[in-house]
């Protein structure tokens, strides 16, 4: 049997390395819940039909999502790198190919492309923060909220300044290392986001529309659920768990020994399903009470709710509320996408803090250009000439490669590679009870379910 391959990020009281399980459920959690369950799962339930979406989604999260990211949380422990340095030792450690080192290369680049485009992104949130204390939503209309994010979008300045101050916030936690950095930040962030979200929903209950947002999101409609709902349910719950983008594996590898993986990975998926189901909670009562339309779309956040929150009492508190809730959500999950990379550069003897600086400037210099994509240059598509990419902007282009191509082939790569190239004697040791129920799914659902993923994507 190989040695473990682990050992330097194994001793007590090590820096670099969580100082309880709490705090890496936290880190989990923190990278897992961002806007993906704030923002897209709400409207995307909406579109796809309510209940029967849910409960599809669910099964996703079982039986796709949570063996994957025990998979991730498992070989990121086992390598005790960054996820380049994690794949390289564990497959020399399982007497692989070195080849296999490019899940870890695949993943912290695609970390590093959502990072430049999440940044811009998330910055609405702040500028939202500012319009909603100052009472700038009170009786505002749907047409004036359009031209508001409109205008937002419409404004390179504006953009830049917020894509900016948020990417300094992300650096300022990686820069302190993962004890006083990392950790600090998610053992406060992640409990006030919980607060933040239970006050809305108490909210939520008091106006008169609790009952009809339950029976939408928990009743099963099957007849509104068609193939390509499921779809979506399969893609969503693979992507709101963070997998394939190398953070479960960065965050792993600074797991404590005696730390039960599968039991903490379920802890982790159920709060992140949780947050996600307690947002559509506080959201769709909301959108009731004033005969809003739940499918909205993206503009269900960023342009709907801004007229829900402008007609109800105290409007201008909940409504800052929500968004500081969402500007949470979004910076716990990009402190872990520059993660990989910043570990990666400490591992090559780079200083922390350097790597994250260094790393951040690049990725809000990328982060530049999707800036420019949604105004002055939204009529630059540069692949034009292929069918598939036509009309697309370079804001489009790195949403498309990172979604439907680099990460749900990651993912099926790191199935492929604990199913069928890691010795099961090795993964049962790190998994315990739970590996034989998790063994066939991840050697023979994941990659079929992974497969349709890709094939639906890229048709």
């Amino acid at each position: 049997m190989a040695a473990p391959v682990a050992e330097n990020n194994q001793q007590a009281g090590n820096p670099a390395q969580w100082s309880s399980r709490f705090a890496f459920i936290m880190a989990a959690v923190g990278s897992a819940v961002g806007l993906g369950n704030i923002w897209k799962f709400p409207y995307i339930t909406g579109e796809n039909g309510g209940g029967a979406f849910v409960l599809v989604y669910l099964a996703c999260i079982a039986v796709i999502g949570l063996p994957l990211m025990m998979a991730e949380v498992m070989l990121g422990r086992r390598g005790g790198k960054s996820p380049i340095g994690t794949m390289t030792s564990v497959a020399a450690s399982e007497e692989r190919s070195k080849g296999w080192a490019g899940i870890g290369i695949m993943a912290t680049l695609a970390a590093f492309l959502i990072l430049s485009f999440y940044s811009v992104i998330a910055g609405w949130t702040m500028p939202y923060i500012l319009s909603a204390v100052s009472g700038d939503f009170s009786g505002i209309a749907a047409e004036e909220s359009g031209a508001l994010f409109g205008g937002l979008l419409a404004s390179p300045g504006e953009l830049l300044l917020w894509h900016s101050i948020f990417m300094g916030l992300t650096v300022l936690v990686s820069a302190g290392g993962v004890r006083h950095g990392l950790e600090r930040a998610v053992t406060k962030l992640m409990p006030a986001l919980f607060v933040l979200l239970l006050i809305l929903v108490g909210y939520a209950m008091t106006t008169g529309h609790f009952g009809e947002a339950v029976s939408f999101l928990f009743k099963p409609d099957f007849s509104a659920l068609t193939a390509e709902a499921i779809l979506v349910a399969l893609g969503h719950a693979f992507f709101t768990l963070s997998l394939a983008s190398g953070a479960m594996m960065a965050y792993g590898a600074y797991l404590k020994k005696d730390v039960p993986i599968a039991r903490t990975s379920v802890v982790v998926a159920i709060m992140d399903t949780g947050v996600a189901l307690l947002a559509g909670l506080a959201i769709f009562p909301i959108v009731f009470a004033h005969g809003l339309e739940p499918g909205a779309g993206p503009g269900l956040i960023f342009v709907t709710l801004p007229v829900a929150f402008g007609q109800m009492a105290g409007g201008s508190f909940f409504a800052t509320l929500f968004f500081v809730l969402l500007l949470f959500a979004a910076w716990t999950s990009s402190i872990s996408m520059l993660e990989s990379l910043v570990s990666y550069l400490n591992e090559k003897g780079v200083s922390r803090v350097k790597a994250a600086v260094g790393g951040g400037l690049v990725a809000w210099l990328v982060g530049v250009t999707t800036v420019l994509s949604l105004n002055e240059w939204s009529g630059f598509t540069p692949l034009d000439m292929f069918a598939r990419f036509e009309g697309k902007t370079l804001f489009d282009l790195y949403d498309y490669l990172t979604a439907n191509i680099m990460m749900p082939l990651g993912a099926l790569l790191t199935a492929v590679f604990v199913g069928w190239k890691m010795k099961p004697e090795h993964s049962a040791a790190e998994l315990g009870g739970w590996h034989r129920l998790w063994f066939p799914i991840i050697r023979y659902l994941s990659p079929i379910a992974l497969l349709i993923v890709f094939y639906f994507n890229l048709k």
